[in-house]
C-alpha cells in the first residue's frame, strides 16, 4: 500500500468511528427548574402609556405561553421624587401607567434622571435601577434600488438611515424598525450600536453612524414601492447594552458549534437574602423616531 493511501485509509478509519460515536443515543433528564419571575420593562420618554410585563418562567422545553405573574405590586420612581403606580387593569400580567386623561402631558422619562423599579410578587421583593441616557436625532432616511442578493433577478429598495453620534462620551444605541406598522423581530434585527459603529472599532465619538449601522434596518425580502418604514433610535446604557448582546448571542446560539445556552444576566434583584431570584431587565430610554414612505422622493443612485 502506498503511504498516501495508508494515511487515506486510517482518515477514513478514524471519520467512521467520530461518525458512530455521534449516534449515541442520550437520554437527557433535566429536572424541573424552580418558577422565577421574568421581567419586561423598558420605559421610554415618550408621551401616553408605559408597561411593564410581568410572567413566570418555565421548563427548557415548554413551549407554552408564559403564565402572566398576577396580583403583584408594581412602581417606578425618580430621583426627583415622582412615584407611579402600575396597575393590571385587565388581569393579564401588563402593568400599565397612563396620564390621567388626554389633556395630562406628565411624561414618565426624562433624560439625565435615574429611575428605580420596586416589585412585589407572591412575598418577595425585587428592585432595579437605571439612568435614561441622551439620545441624538435621525436626520433622514432614504432608499436604493438593488437587487434582493448579487445573483438575484429580484429587486427591493435597500433603506438607509442617517444619525450622528454625540460627542465627548460613549454612547450606546438600539435600533429597531418596523416595515409597514410591523416591528421587524428576527435575532439579526437586533441592532446594537457603540458610539453609532461596532465595539472595539476605531474612534466614532461625534461622527456619523456607519454604514453598516445604518443599512441595518433592512428585512430579509427589502422594501417595496410604497412600503411604509419606521426607524427608532434608542439610547441605552453599558448594562442594557451588554444585556441585548448577550441575548442576541443567546437568540443566534445555532448549528454544529452552539454552546449551552444559559440564563442572560439580569439587573432585577431580589432585596431578601437567599430570595428567589428575577430574570429579565429594566431600562429606560429616549426615543426618536422617523417614518418614511418608499417612494421616487426619497431614492438616491446606489454607491
Amino acid at each position: 500500500m502506498k503511504v498516501s493511501s495508508f494515511i487515506y485509509a486510517i482518515a477514513a478509519l478514524t471519520m467512521a468511528v467520530a461518525l458512530s460515536s455521534c449516534e449515541t443515543v442520550i437520554n437527557a433528564n433535566i429536572a424541573s427548574a424552580p418558577t422565577e419571575l421574568a421581567v419586561d420593562a423598558w420605559l421610554t420618554d415618550q408621551p401616553g402609556e408605559q408597561q411593564i410585563k410581568l410572567t413566570q418562567t418555565t421548563n427548557y422545553f415548554n413551549n407554552a405561553t408564559p403564565t402572566p405573574a398576577l396580583s403583584a405590586s408594581v412602581t417606578v420612581g425618580d430621583n426627583t421624587g415622582r412615584v407611579f403606580n402600575f396597575t393590571d387593569p385587565d388581569n393579564d400580567g401588563v402593568y400599565t401607567w397612563k396620564p390621567a386623561n388626554t389633556r395630562d402631558t406628565t411624561k414618565i422619562g426624562v433624560i439625565g434622571r435615574t429611575y428605580g423599579l420596586s416589585i412585589q410578587y407572591q412575598g418577595e421583593s425585587y428592585a432595579a435601577a437605571a439612568q435614561m441616557p441622551r439620545v441624538p436625532r435621525i436626520d433622514s432616511v432614504t432608499f436604493t434600488k438593488e437587487k434582493i442578493t448579487p445573483l438575484s433577478s429580484e429587486e427591493g429598495y435597500r433603506a438607509e438611515f442617517f444619525a450622528n453620534d454625540l460627542a465627548g462620551a460613549v454612547d450606546y444605541y438600539y435600533i429597531r424598525f418596523y416595515r409597514n406598522g410591523q416591528l421587524q423581530v428576527r435575532p439579526q434585527d437586533i441592532v446594537l450600536a457603540y458610539n453609532g459603529a461596532f465595539r472595539g472599532s476605531a474612534d466614532t465619538d461625534g461622527l456619523m453612524f456607519i454604514r453598516p449601522i445604518r443599512r441595518s434596518i433592512n428585512p430579509e425580502k427589502l422594501y417595496a414601492l410604497n412600503d411604509s418604514v419606521r426607524v427608532e433610535l434608542r439610547s441605552i446604557t453599558f448594562e442594557g447594552y451588554t444585556f441585548w448582546e448577550l441575548l442576541k448571542a443567546q437568540l443566534q446560539n445555532a448549528g454544529l458549534f452552539a454552546t449551552p445556552p444559559s440564563n442572560v444576566p439580569s439587573n432585577i434583584r431580589n432585596l431578601k437574602t437567599g430570595g428567589t431570584p428575577a430574570v429579565g431587565f429594566f431600562l429606560v430610554s429616549p426615543v426618536r423616531t422617523r417614518t418614511t414612505v418608499v417612494s421616487a422622493a426619497n431614492l438616491r443612485n446606489g454607491a
